[in-house]
């Protein structure tokens, strides 16, 4: 079997395209490839106006809004989601988000709103995603969300959004657990800094990628392509014996001394 057997003419859906720079919109383009069918959604007119000829591009089947923090919202897509498909094969969750003025000051000064805001938005509406779309899961379904080495270190400047990734990564693993006996995969990909739209929002990223550079295994950063690829093998059944795991794309940062 091939990826693109394994792919062509699975349902997925991809939350957290914002640009064509997103890993988001990296892992959409290798899917799309892969003969995959799509589906995307997007929060407000001004993502609208950037994702939609994207998903357009990417033969979306369905293009619509959804405020992950919204539950009635979340339903409306699943029921899109019945009424166009029937079922679903894959998901993607590429949502984070934190209070800028949380991600400036030390972790120590995060406010309460703050810290629950970025836990609800980054790890929460994963495990509220990954719920319906089990319901719509056979055996063989597969879902997948992102992370970053902040959940597993202290990154400078990543604060409360780490610990929200680390209760994000741990959501992983209990969802694997639990869906497991319905043959339906959970996974992760830690991906090394991207020049994205969320990672322009981290103070001090810029000196974060320049050490990456400096001592990556590969001697480099990872493009949102190469994320693509991990995630698509994840959610192809290539990777039908992979579940509960984080998988680190970030050419070997992690693992130097």
């Amino acid at each position: 079997m091939t990826l693109t057997d394994g792919l062509t003419g699975r349902r997925g859906l991809i939350l957290g395209v914002a640009n064509d720079r997103s890993i988001a919109w990296g892992i959409a383009k290798v899917l799309a490839n892969s003969g995959a069918r799509l589906g995307f959604t997007y929060q407000g007119d001004r993502l609208e106006r950037r994702v939609r000829p994207l998903a357009e591009e990417a033969g979306g089947e369905i293009i619509t809004s959804c405020d992950v923090c919204d539950e009635q919202d979340v339903q409306r897509l699943f029921e899109e989601v019945d009424e166009k498909w029937g079922g679903l094969d894959f998901l993607v969750h590429s949502i984070a988000f934190a209070d800028k003025s949380d991600l400036e000051n030390e972790y120590l000064d995060t406010s309460r709103d703050g810290f629950l805001k970025a836990h609800d938005v980054s790890a929460y509406s994963f495990t509220h995603l990954a719920r319906e779309a089990a319901r719509r899961m056979e055996p063989g379904g597969s879902m997948m969300t992102l992370s970053y080495l902040g959940a597993e270190r202290a990154v400078r400047g990543y604060n409360v959004m780490g610990v929200a990734k680390a209760s994000l990564e741990a959501s992983v693993r209990y969802l694997a657990a639990d869906l497991g006996p319905k043959e339906i995969r959970v996974n992760a990909i830690s991906a090394g800094p991207i020049q994205t739209l969320a990672a322009r929002g981290i103070s001090g990223f810029s000196d974060i990628f320049s050490e990456v550079e400096g001592r990556a295994a590969l001697g480099r950063g990872v493009t949102i392509e190469e994320v693509g690829n991990a995630a698509a093998f994840l959610l192809s059944p290539l990777a039908s014996g992979i579940t509960g795991e984080v998988l680190y794309v970030d050419g070997g940062f992690r693992m130097m001394g």
